[in-house]
């Protein structure tokens, strides 16, 4: 049974064909080399996070581990080495309780303060611990949520508790996962992960429920190794937390209420089956895109059907456009993107084309068990002005041509590269082969750029990796997705299917996007109409939840084979020149990668991660570029779009 990822909804007005997903699997190499992550990690720790670990200091720690060494000795070592994996200066902190008396239900204290990484200290403070009392873990979670430092100037972060236990709460009161629950349900950006080591029956259910109520994971760690893995795949996960970006804004209740809305990009908060709604003043002409992703904990409890609706509304109910985005399994939460446009028709009669106040609306469909937490929600509102008069469109690229399930992508020795948290720090990379590690849970991204008549094509290898003994019957998933410039999700048509099986065997899926082309706007397929605009088109790498019961190490190795396929065109006009020189001409199939160090020249500036690019058209078209009415965001000098579009500040 294949586990779904991120299928598209419905989208008003379109009319969407059936689609058989086709999946692309095969006997794949896994990654010749580990990937270094010490100064990639380093660079990401300017979020707004932080982290404290609590560490069960009760008598039963003492006892023997099973391989010789007491539970606590295999628990320093643990988080000893997940110290020296944390990024530089990542705020991160250690409590402990059962370390001071031999019996006290209050026997909880802050061996060391969350504050810039002092990797020297925390070993210390470890070593110091000695096994001793009782099991506070009520107490201990509400104490340590109080360790925890609020994001400055209001910022939206992750703050995560990180509960490892060999047992569960002997002291009744406070009721962990009551606890739990009202911490999770009060702070935005609150997470409380668990690992339980060695555990099983009702101290193991305490602990699960306790990551439910918290928004976070269970990890269960049967022996010493496990235990390090585990905190080293939830530490990491807190550091490598999704970065948002964008003005802060409200979003009213009801439509009456709206705030009003320019062109940028913003970010907001939504909670379990809540609407919000934003009003924007559009022309008779221009073409007006909302894209909007919903930031749940990663691996945080959800539905198949737990869903994030987009919807752009006239005053009076008629709607212009919707699409939903669904999470399509149960493992647990990732980043949710739902995209939608109004576009005007080429005759101007339809109700939407009139100029006027519209609403945009975003809506979240939770179930009754799924994350009760807020999420934070980023907003991207852009336009784009109509051609130039005179410029006539060349036709619209409608089917995958060269760049369908067959074609031939760059093959040789990988090169190393570390994805970005999201959109806004997604890495560049150019035609080639590329090589990144994932872990459970986690989403990486990619951007990379293409023109007008040019197309993203690539594959994603999800390496052989040893697994651990009770293995054998669980699997998880691994999927990718393609958005344009826009943010729009692509879902493949009929010839991809972004999510394949994974249980530790190789494994891969394909992508790929049509050719870019201005007209494509006025087709009626899903995966055809939003390729309009040239830019920086985004990648996205998932592995599911349910790896971490899988693997032996704490990260999945991934293979990327990224091709720019077709000549790039100057403009969107038919009779456009192509672009010359080295950032033009073919840049696909097989070839090595044409654009150097374009992985190393990632940057989490400029516009924000929105991505739509501006620049006059060379050539025959660059007079009438000249009259084109608004001026976007001009992001990469390489690429040309003849449509300008408006954004503002982020």
């Amino acid at each position: 049974m294949r586990q779904d990822h991120h299928r598209r909804g419905s989208r008003a007005g379109i009319l969407i064909s059936g689609a058989l997903f086709a999946l692309v699997a095969g006997a794949l190499p896994a990654p010749a080399a580990t990937v270094a992550h010490g100064a990639p990690a380093a660079a990401r720790s300017g979020g707004n996070g932080s982290l404290v670990m609590v560490l069960d200091s009760s008598g039963s720690m003492g006892d023997d581990d099973g391989a010789g060494r007491t539970r606590m000795e295999s628990a320093r070592a643990a988080v000893s080495t997940v110290v020296d994996g944390l990024p530089y200066g990542f705020p991160t902190g250690l409590r402990v309780y059962g370390a001071d008396r031999p019996h006290g239900c209050t026997d909880t204290r802050l061996a060391q303060p969350v504050r810039a990484l002092d990797r020297g200290a925390l070993k210390r403070a470890v070593e110091a611990v000695r096994p001793r009392g009782d099991t506070p873990i009520g107490l201990s979670l509400r104490k340590a949520a109080e360790d925890l430092p609020e994001p400055a100037d209001g910022a939206i972060g992750t703050r995560t508790i990180l509960l490892v236990s060999d047992g569960e709460d002997n002291c009744g009161a406070p009721a962990p996962c009551e606890v739990a629950e009202r911490l999770g349900g009060e702070g935005l950006g609150l997470r409380i992960d668990t690992v339980g080591f060695q555990v099983k029956g009702p101290a193991r259910e305490q602990l699960e429920c306790i990551a439910r109520a918290g928004n976070g994971r269970y990890y269960d760690a049967p022996d010493a190794d496990a235990l390090a893995r585990q905190l080293q795949r939830a530490a990491r996960l807190s550091a490598d937390g999704y970065r948002l970006k964008g003005r802060r804004v409200t979003g009213a209740a009801t439509a009456g209420r709206a705030p009003v809305l320019t062109p940028g990009q913003y970010l907001d908060t939504i909670g379990p089956g809540e609407k919000r709604y934003y009003a924007v003043d559009f022309d008779a002409a221009s073409t007006a895109d909302l894209a909007a992703t919903a930031v749940p904990q990663p691996g945080a409890a959800v539905d198949t059907f737990d869903a994030l609706t987009t919807r752009i509304e006239r005053t009076g109910h008629e709607y212009c456009a919707t699409d939903t985005e669904r999470f399509s399994q149960r493992e647990g939460a990732v980043p949710l993107t739902v995209a939608v446009a109004r576009v005007p028709s080429p005759a101007g009669g339809r109700v939407c084309d009139r100029a006027g106040r519209y609403r945009l609306v975003v809506e979240r469909t939770s179930k009754k068990n799924s994350d009760a937490a807020r999420w934070p929600l980023e907003l991207v509102y852009g336009t784009e002005a109509p051609l130039a008069e005179g410029v006539t469109p060349a036709q619209s690229e409608a089917e995958y041509g060269e760049g369908d399930k067959d074609v031939a992508l760059p093959t040789g020795d990988p090169r190393d590269v570390r994805g970005g948290t999201g959109f806004n720090d997604a890495r560049e990379l150019g035609p080639g082969v590329w090589r990144d590690r994932v872990l459970p849970s986690q989403t990486l991204w990619y951007k990379v750029p293409a023109g007008w008549g040019q197309q993203v094509s690539y594959t994603v290898e999800f390496a052989n990796e040893p697994t651990v003994d009770r293995a054998h019957s669980t699997y998880s998933y691994g999927a990718t997705r393609l958005y344009t410039p826009a943010r729009f999700p692509l879902d493949g048509g009929s010839e991809f299917y972004g999510n394949t099986r994974y249980d530790g065997s190789p494994a891969a899926v394909r992508m790929g996007g049509v050719p870019v082309a201005w007209t494509n706007r006025y087709e009626n397929r899903s995966y055809v109409q939003p390729v309009r605009v040239g830019g920086d088109f985004y990648i996205s790498v998932t592995l599911g939840a349910r790896a971490a019961e899988i693997a032996e190490n704490a990260e999945i190795g991934v293979v990327l084979r990224v091709a720019v396929l077709g000549e790039e065109r100057s403009g969107p006009g038919r009779d456009a020149p192509a672009v010359t020189g080295p950032a033009g001409g073919k840049t696909g199939g097989a070839g090595a990668d044409k654009r150097g160090d374009s992985a190393a020249a990632a940057d989490s500036g400029g516009a924000g991660g929105a991505g739509w690019a501006v620049v006059a058209a060379a050539g025959a078209g660059a007079a009438a570029m000249a009259a084109i009415l608004a001026v976007f965001v001009y992001v990469r000098g390489r690429r040309r779009a003849a449509a300008r579009m408006t954004r503002g500040s982020a």
